[in-house]
């Protein structure tokens, strides 16, 4: 088995899946504040 070294791990990938999360959650919380928004202002 490798001997394993803290620190030396490529986390470019992780990175940027992690990034995309965050980017597909933030769009997501946008959307749902702007359809409530459209739903009190049309009293469905």
């Amino acid at each position: 088995m490798a001997e394993h070294k803290h620190g030396e791990m490529n986390t470019f990938v992780q990175e940027k899946t992690f990034e995309g999360f965050v980017k597909f959650v933030t769009r997501t919380i946008i959307v749902i504040v702007l359809i409530l928004a459209f739903l009190a202002l049309v009293g469905a």
